[in-house]
């Protein structure tokens, strides 16, 4: 289940840095990264303690 889950954070970081602008990125595509990577980490971090 949570390889999956890394699999689905993977793509909506992907997803988002599609839609990543080459030029004055919005503060909230920032945060919304942060968050992400910051959700992906402890989830292999679950993942690997298991």
């Amino acid at each position: 289940m949570s390889f999956d889950r890394v699999k689905e954070i993977e793509r909506k970081i992907a997803d988002l840095k599609a839609r990543w602008p080459a030029h004055s990125v919005p503060p909230s595509m920032w945060q919304q990264l942060e968050q992400l990577e910051d959700k992906l980490e402890k989830t292999k971090e679950a993942e690997n303690s298991s």
